[in-house]
């Protein structure tokens, strides 16, 4: 993983939130630039969640995105489904949590989101 830099991540479900926290933080602690997409995630937020957001945004200076408004915009920034399919194409390598992303017939699920 010598040339990469820039690690995206992308959750869909709320399940996956917690462990994609943790595994955002070790790659910040190995110095990679990380980052979270989360989509269509439910803008709920529990203590040990905000722990973790704010670990990770405040003190590791990772970057969080969601295309749902959430309360703590500090620690997750908004943005349209379109602007955080043009951030994931920055990224060197995009790692999706869980399985359950709907993409068109024939299509897989990370790519159709990257043709725009």
């Amino acid at each position: 993983m010598e040339n990469i830099k820039h690690v995206g991540m992308i959750v869909h479900r709320f399940e996956d939130l917690w462990q994609c926290t943790r595994s955002a933080l070790g790659l910040a602690v190995g110095n990679y630039f990380s980052y979270m997409f989360l989509l269509d995630v439910p803008a709920e937020m529990n203590e040990k969640l905000q722990e973790n957001f704010e670990w990770l945004v405040e003190d590791m200076e990772c970057e969080c995105y969601s295309n749902v408004r959430f309360k703590e915009e500090h620690l997750i920034k908004y943005l349209t489904t379109d602007a955080i399919a043009k951030k994931l194409k920055e990224m060197d390598i995009v790692i999706p949590f869980g399985n359950r992303m709907e993409a068109p017939v024939g299509r897989m699920p990370i790519l159709w989101m990257l043709d725009n």
